[in-house]
């Protein structure tokens, strides 16, 4: 964030599972004098958190509400179910919503996949937040399907996950809004999309020295010599017979 006499400094937001460390190091090899400020929010505040200007930009979930927000997607995450290690289902290499009709799925709050209708039965009640939902998962009350970058971060021990291939994927997006695109933000959205130093929205590249022109010009036909006279062993000429 930035303001009168506060150096320049970048906020970036992410939701719980987003890792933007290969990011942080690219800016801070180009700009190590503008630090990036990491915050992490929850996946249902992350939007607002962009809105409300809380950070200067947010890596999220879509789908959002994109009222007076920029929303670049990104990526594709990998959907999967989280079973307990002693499930049937955890024998399986791949599980589709069928699979998992008549066990219990867990949909907690701060769920961002965008369901239609949630698959398997529905618990007596909502677990608030993700990390609630895998509580109950190791204890034997239901399963739950997340992205897997989500999976990964909650991992257990007593719990493995297996990809769900016909569920609604998540894509996670960088947002901030609207009125707000400023240099450091095209600076980020550059790192993140892969350009280079002396990309055409990065600084310009230092033209090479010119190389000096070559010379085209015809050499001058050059004039025969004339055959001089054989001498003899003085260096006089011979007389003829």
């Amino acid at each position: 964030m930035t303001g009168p006499d506060v150096p320049p400094s970048f906020t970036l937001a992410y939701v719980p599972g987003v890792t933007p460390t290969k990011w942080v190091r690219i800016w801070n090899e180009r700009s190590p004098d503008v630090p990036l400020v990491l915050v992490q929010v929850s996946a249902a505040d992350a939007a607002a958190t962009a809105r409300d200007r809380a950070a200067d930009a947010v890596l999220l979930r879509l789908p959002i509400d994109r009222t007076g927000l920029h929303a670049i997607p990104l990526y594709t995450e990998t959907t999967v179910v989280v079973v307990p290690k002693d499930h049937v289902a955890a024998a399986a290499d791949e599980l589709s919503t069928d699979d998992i009709a008549d066990d219990i799925v867990l949909h907690p709050l701060d769920d961002t996949l965008d369901w239609e209708r949630p698959p398997g039965r529905p618990a007596i009640s909502r677990p608030a937040t993700t990390a609630d939902a895998i509580q109950l998962v190791a204890a034997g009350i239901g399963l739950l399907v997340v992205p897997q970058s989500l999976a990964r971060l909650h991992h257990r021990k007593d719990l493995t996950y297996r990809p769900l291939a016909d569920a609604p994927e998540s894509r996670v997006a960088l947002s901030w809004p609207e009125d707000e695109t400023t240099d450091l933000t095209e600076q980020l959205i550059g790192i993140i999309r892969g350009r280079t130093v002396n990309s055409t929205r990065g600084p310009a590249p230092t033209p090479a020295p010119a190389k000096p022109a070559a010379d085209t010009r015809k050499p001058a036909p050059r004039t025969p010599r004339r055959p001089t006279p054989k001498t003899g062993k003085r260096g006089k000429p011979r007389r003829r017979a």
